[in-house]
């Protein structure tokens, strides 16, 4: 099973190099820039939109998408609804990371209506993870996760249950990041270690990580997919982190990274692989 999955990382990796697909995406405008930049460094097109008609129309011509909720406006009311309904009617596979899930109003509102959406990757931290699975009445979900902003103030671990369900419902893969990350598709559990010290001295990290599982997501399965880009992610930070003197300059030898990075490098670091009992 293990070689079975390192092939199909490198099939993936390869796809996108080849493909260029388009990815568009609606995200956090504090880090939209860093989300185009490791989308474009992995071999993905990047088309950043917030308008309703944008997203609605670039929902029905990428091979995926990517929603991110870290900031939100007004015009989001609309513009997220039709691009999710978009998503949905035209098969469309999309990834979204419930940034903050819980706080405010319309945040809360909107991921609540993602739940019939069904997301085929789905990207967060621990408390964010178990948070979504709260709000949308699965088992594992707890709906007072403790989510401190965008950071997580449960252990990576906890998440699991809240995972599980979530990648089950929406027949999809969940990743949760932390220092160990988690990737389940409600059957199996990857365990994949690595990243730096220097994600929490960046804004963007995990926004651009679900950008890139969303590049993914357009030429493999959401396990798959989800797998690759939190495997690249922890290969690419660990090794950016050797060659930077502080985080600016860390960000700039990691989207070297992601960009240089060979498949066999990326499938070859080492995951762990867990059965998960019906």
């Amino acid at each position: 099973m293990t070689e079975w999955i390192q092939k199909e990382m490198m099939v993936a990796m390869n796809k996108v190099r080849e493909q260029t697909p388009l990815v568009p995406s609606i995200t956090n405008t504090v880090t939209i820039n860093l989300v185009a930049n490791a989308q474009l460094a992995v071999g993905g097109s990047a088309a950043m939109v917030y308008l309703p008609d944008e997203g609605e129309s670039l929902a029905k011509l990428g091979q995926s998408f990517y929603i991110n909720v870290g900031t939100m406006f007004p015009i989001y009311q609309e513009s997220l609804p039709r691009t999710v309904q978009a998503l949905v009617a035209n098969q469309t596979p999309w990834v979204l990371d419930p940034v903050a899930v819980g706080l405010g109003e319309l945040r809360t509102s909107l991921l609540a209506s993602f739940k019939q959406g069904k997301p085929n990757i789905i990207r967060g931290n621990a408390s964010e993870i178990i948070a979504l699975a709260g709000l949308w009445g699965l088992s594992g979900g707890a709906k007072d996760s403790q989510v401190k902003g965008v950071d997580a103030s449960e252990p990576v671990e906890q998440a699991i249950p809240a995972a599980i369900s979530l990648a089950r419902w929406t027949n999809g893969a969940v990743a949760v990041s932390g220092e160990r990350d988690i990737i389940t598709d409600g059957h199996k559990l990857a365990f994949s270690s690595g990243g730096s010290s220097f994600y929490e001295k960046i804004t963007g990290a995990g926004c651009s990580l679900g950008g890139v599982c969303a590049v993914y997501q357009a030429v493999t399965t959401p396990f798959i997919a989800a797998l690759t880009a939190s495997t690249l992610y922890n290969v690419a930070g660990k090794l950016a982190e050797q060659q930077a003197t502080g985080p600016a300059s860390f960000q700039q030898h990691f989207l070297d990274q992601l960009y240089q990075l060979s498949p066999s490098q990326v499938a070859s670091h080492p995951f762990e692989l867990k059965e998960v009992s019906e």
